[in-house]
Parts: C-alpha cells; structure tokens; sequence
C-alpha cells in the first residue's frame, strides 16, 4: 500500500485537518475547567444534555493538515474537507499543494483515488470498516469529525459513572462490542470515545480537545485517532484551523481516466 492510499483511507474516515493560524470565522476557546465539584448524574440525563449541543449547519468547510503514523511509516498532509450535512463528504489530500489523492463519501457509498499508482476504489463502508478495524456508516464518520457521540446514545443501554471529573458512559447492550464515551462536566461535550470488539481484537479510540466558539457553533480543533487491530496500531493527529459553516459548496468528483479499479482485503 503506498503512502497516500495509506493516508486517504483513515483520513477517509475521520477526514484530515491542520494547523495553519488563519481562521476563516472569529473563534475563541470554550472554557471547560470545572469550577465546583461534579456530582453523579443518570445515563440518560447525561445523554441528553450531550445532544442539548448538537451543531446545526449545512455545510462544513475545513483546511488541514494531519499526521499519519503506523508501524511502518510516518506522513504528513494537508487537506480539504467539505461536508454537507447527513449528504456527503468530499477529502482532497494535498501534498506540496498539489492533490493527490480524493475521496467521497455518503450515506450509500464510499470511493477514492490515487494518483501515485492510479488507482481508485469504489464500494461500501464493509470493506473499509474492516480495513479500519471498527464498524462504520455515514453518521458515525459525520460525528466523529463534530465531535459528537459517533453512535445514536438515545438507541443503547448505559452505566454511568464518574472518571476524573468526567462523565463515563459504557455500553451494556452487547456483550462483543464494548463502547466507552467520557463527556466534559462543563459542557458534556465529548472527551473521549473508544469502540473495542473483543473477539476482533480491535479498537478504536478518539480524543478530542481544545473546543473553540465559532459563529455560536462549537467544534474541537485537536483529533487524536488511534485504531488497533492484529496487523498493528495506526495513529492519525489532527489539528483543525480554517473552519467555515453555512456557505454554498461545491462536491466535484470523479475519477480520472485510465485509473485501475482495486479491491481492499
């Protein structure tokens, strides 16, 4: 697998973001130290308050760069990310400026190219859920990059209990799979996440932090994905920096000519 096909399959998932200081709408940090002491609260107030924070918008642009690291190798890139929300997520990964690889991705199908090899795939999320090691559609994808609670919280049955002054939720519905979500006391916006499947030998976890206030919506600007599975451990750090919502975008893609269609094992 060469370095971009690499590189656009993870960033597919949880897209790509960087670390430029230009911002395209003012933000400023979102204070969540916690000034009393955080008492216990009921799984499902705690859910409801997390979705008392959902993001309303229609369209998301984002300028980044990411690492990439696994056991093997360490990239650096930037990207384009537009998203329209619940509809579609285009990734344009970027190399010295020049693209060199794009991926899409919506509720029915997810696809990509390369230009390295010239190559690019088309298909759906089984095939790349299980290159990642975790099971994934749309929203999760969607929710993983706002910050929010990848799964439907509302859908699941709960123990909750509290971890270094966060809010810990731990899924009980099935007994292979084993998800996690920890939520700021402030805010209960999302901490952390982690899905593991015991059987698969697989998990993957994201941190969020330094949420920042941009136009009355609230998005994290530092992602920290790491996913493990038998064939290695995979890392991806991102830092947000130009955010955009709410402007008319446009989701060009196609894949060029001559391109070989691959398969993922």
């Amino acid at each position: 697998m060469n370095r971009y096909k690499a590189f656009v399959l993870p960033v597919f998932m949880v897209c790509v973001f960087g670390s430029l200081t230009l911002v395209s709408c003012k933000s400023k940090s979102v204070v969540t130290t916690v000034s009393s002491p955080v008492t216990k609260m009921s799984a499902s107030k705690i859910i409801d308050n997390h979705y008392n924070n959902k993001n309303e918008f229609s369209t998301l642009y984002i300028k980044a760069n990411a690492r990439y690291a696994d056991e093997k190798q360490t990239q650096n890139v930037t990207a384009e990310i537009k998203i329209k929300k619940d509809e579609q997520i285009l990734v344009s990964i970027r190399f010295l400026g020049i693209t060199m690889a794009k991926a899409s991705i919506t509720p029915n199908s997810v696809s990509y190219y390369e230009k390295i090899k010239g190559t690019y795939f088309e298909g759906d999320f089984s095939a790349l859920s299980q290159w990642l090691g975790t099971d994934l559609d749309y929203s999760k994808i969607q929710n993983m990059l706002l910050g929010e609670a990848m799964d439907d919280l509302k859908k699941g049955k709960y123990t909750e209990s509290l971890i270094d002054q966060l809010y810990r939720l731990d899924d009980v519905s099935n007994k292979n799979t084993k998800k996690t979500f920890y939520f700021e006391a402030e805010n209960f916006r999302v901490k952390k996440q982690e899905i593991t499947q015991k059987q698969e030998n697989r998990m993957i976890q994201v941190a969020y932090d330094n949420n920042k206030l941009y136009n009355e919506i609230v998005m994290p600007t530092n992602v920290a994905i790491e996913t493990y599975q038998p064939k290695g451990k995979t890392e991806i750090n991102l830092e947000y920096n130009t955010i955009s919502f709410n402007e008319e975008l446009s989701f060009p893609y196609s894949v060029p000519n001559g391109y070989k269609r691959i398969l993922i094992n």
